[in-house]
């Protein structure tokens, strides 16, 4: 049986699903926390990894939840997770850079949109998402955090407007974030790596890794430092 189109709100939860899982699989395969924190599961009828710690799933449904509130105003521009050092020093940031390329009034936000993606098509292009997820680290190299690494999640909104007021305790409140965690903080020496993109119809995302000045500095540091030991 034929599908019908996606609508504009189910288009907007499944971005913010698929941001979810993104960010646990991030967190799994850069080693932010520990392998055992995390359970293997299945989702896009592919392999993905879920963090089991309760209040890191709460942090990360509270600010997914956010997102999806500013998607469906058609506030969000980027969202950004980044990954930091013990010195709070952003070493990687994985882009998620929306666009919405129609206007959908309120009261059609639940119709289906002529021309936009059905919901079987959207799942095999957030499969094709993680399974390149999933490979970024053959690119990326390994990040030696330790214990001390962190990441945090990052909204940018169009025409610096402001995140809308949350009423429940849940998600957080959103705090402004400093400069170099965001995407306008970039060095000139940075690294993008894109990972991939997808038209929906309705709202478009792609998906990109960025490699910090810092990250690829330290990368070369410890390059040498290897060498003069083989000497």
């Amino acid at each position: 049986m034929d599908e019908d189109p996606l609508t504009f709100n189910q288009i907007v939860q499944g971005i913010a699903d698929f941001i979810e899982v993104a960010i646990h699989t991030i967190l799994y395969i850069r080693r932010v926390y520990p392998a055992e924190l995390f359970i293997r599961r299945k989702k896009y009828d592919t392999p993905v990894f879920q963090s089991r710690h309760p209040a890191l799933n709460e942090y990360i449904s509270g600010a997914v939840k956010a997102v999806a509130d500013e998607l469906a105003a058609g506030n969000v521009e980027k969202v950004v997770v980044i990954i930091k050092d013990k010195d709070n020093v952003a070493l990687e940031r994985y882009v998620f850079a929306v666009q919405n390329m129609i206007q959908v009034e309120a009261y059609n936000k639940d119709t289906s949109v002529l021309g936009a993606m059905t919901p079987t098509a959207l799942g095999q292009y957030f499969r094709a998402f993680m399974a390149k997820l999933s490979l970024m680290e053959n690119q990326l190299g390994q990040l030696s955090l330790g214990d001390e690494g962190s990441f945090a999640v990052v909204i940018e909104l169009r025409d610096d407007k402001a995140p809308s007021v949350s009423q429940g305790k849940d998600p957080p409140p959103w705090v402004p974030a400093t400069t170099p965690h965001t995407t306008r903080g970039v060095a000139d020496q940075a690294e993008l790596h894109m990972v991939r993109s997808v038209d929906t119809g309705i709202i478009n995302i792609s998906l990109a890794v960025q490699e910090s000045e810092a990250k690829l500095n330290m990368q070369r540091e410890h390059i040498r430092k290897g060498k003069q030991r083989a000497v």
